[in-house]
């Protein structure tokens, strides 16, 4: 199971303090210190509608860059997506919202319009060389039409299925989903397509930690978190932060599922990060540790 750390962008897009440059910068550092691979860093959505990610070109020119990083840049639209090529991201993260009225608000067109303009994006950025996945945003449920249905969701899936993208993600936004939920869409997905799948799952009802594991046995490929478990969608009412890195860890590593990822210095980039936002993260591993204790070398170890 391989760990999206989304931190530096869906965690602090919905936050009242907006950090600098450097600051993200030092953020993204830390987590890559502690092993993470893979790290959605920027934004480039309209610096007008979510200012904390105004800088996205800024943080791109100063993050460390290692041959085992890949960065990736959020893109809503075309001319993101100029902006995401020029700044030296490696994969594009595509967005297409699975209803109406959340596409409408989120992107200001339909979920036809969002396909079409995806199709688009993706031939782009081929041509460019970048990585691509799609993420079906609110695909558990949105926040102005309630329900979403199964076949909603598989019609997106069915459409990003033959643009030749590298990963389709489904994404959980304002924290509604259950087990029994992950497992009928991931299994639905699994009918339709062979391209990886990766969840953004949110904690907001209390379920994510649970569906995460049922994603780990459905057999998807990646999970999203942010360290601390800050974060939040600035177009959905009430939502919350993602699962948090650190005890998404601990889950993992404690089912069976090696990670390679550092718990003190994960530690390190979320306390860092809460004392620049100025809260007390919702993680929950910072306050009771590791079990079994660290100093037992065989910690580990199952009879």
């Amino acid at each position: 199971m391989n760990i999206v750390e989304v931190g530096p962008r869906d965690g602090l897009q919905n936050e009242q303090r907006i950090l600098s440059s450097e600051e993200k910068i030092t953020y993204i550092e830390l987590l890559v210190d502690a092993g993470i691979s893979r790290l959605e860093a920027v934004s480039f959505a309209r610096p007008d509608r979510v200012p904390q990610m105004a800088n996205a070109e800024t943080v791109m020119a100063g993050v460390p860059r290692r041959d085992s990083v890949s960065y990736i840049g959020l893109v809503m639209n075309e001319r993101g997506l100029e902006r995401a090529i020029a700044s030296g991201v490696d994969e594009a993260n595509l967005v297409v919202v699975a209803t109406e009225t959340f596409c409408q608000r989120n992107q200001g067109m339909s979920v036809h319009e969002s396909l079409r303009g995806t199709e688009k994006m993706v031939e782009r950025a081929g041509v460019d060389g970048l990585s691509v996945s799609v993420t079906i945003g609110a695909s558990f449920g949105c926040p102005f039409e309630g329900e979403v249905s199964t076949q909603q969701v598989m019609d997106i899936v069915t459409v990003v299925d033959q643009l030749g993208v590298n990963e389709i993600a489904l994404a959980d936004t304002i924290g509604v989903g259950t087990p029994m939920d992950v497992r009928r869409l991931v299994g639905a997905a699994k009918e339709i397509t062979q391209i990886p799948l990766r969840l953004h799952l949110h904690n907001t009802r209390n379920t994510g930690y649970a569906n995460a594991f049922a994603a780990l046995e459905a057999g998807v490929s990646s999970l999203d978190s942010s360290s601390g478990g800050i974060g939040g969608c600035p177009f959905a009412p009430n939502a919350t932060g993602n699962i948090a890195t650190e005890d998404l860890a601990y889950l993992l590593e404690r089912s069976g599922s090696p990670v390679g990822l550092d718990f003190d210095r994960l530690l390190v980039a979320s306390d860092y990060i809460a004392t620049k936002l100025g809260i007390a993260t919702p993680a929950l591993l910072g306050r009771a540790g590791w079990f079994p204790a660290p100093n037992y070398p065989d910690a580990l170890t199952r009879n």
